[in-house]
């Protein structure tokens, strides 16, 4: 545990920040599960599900939860499975 104030304080932030880099990760999971059972199940919204859970990954690239290269299989991957589908 730390003794000087400003480590103490850099202890709350950083509790601070994992929890809500957590709660939008989960929330990104949660979309990206959404398409692809949208595209799977045959859905007439499978193309909006697709659009948004891509926006939303790259919301989590923006603000670094993601690495690019991550996103861009993860978009990649939404995209095959829409297109195959068609």
């Amino acid at each position: 545990m730390p003794n000087i104030k400003s480590a103490k304080k850099r202890v709350k932030v950083i509790a601070t920040k994992t929890a809500q880099n957590k709660a939008t990760k989960s929330a990104l999971k949660t979309y990206i599960k959404k398409a692809y059972i949208a595209v799977d199940t045959n859905a007439d919204n499978k193309a909006e599900a697709v659009s948004l859970a891509v926006k939303k990954i790259d919301q989590a690239v923006a603000k670094g939860l993601m690495h690019k290269n991550t996103a861009a299989r993860a978009k990649s991957s939404l995209q095959k499975r829409l297109n195959a589908s068609a």
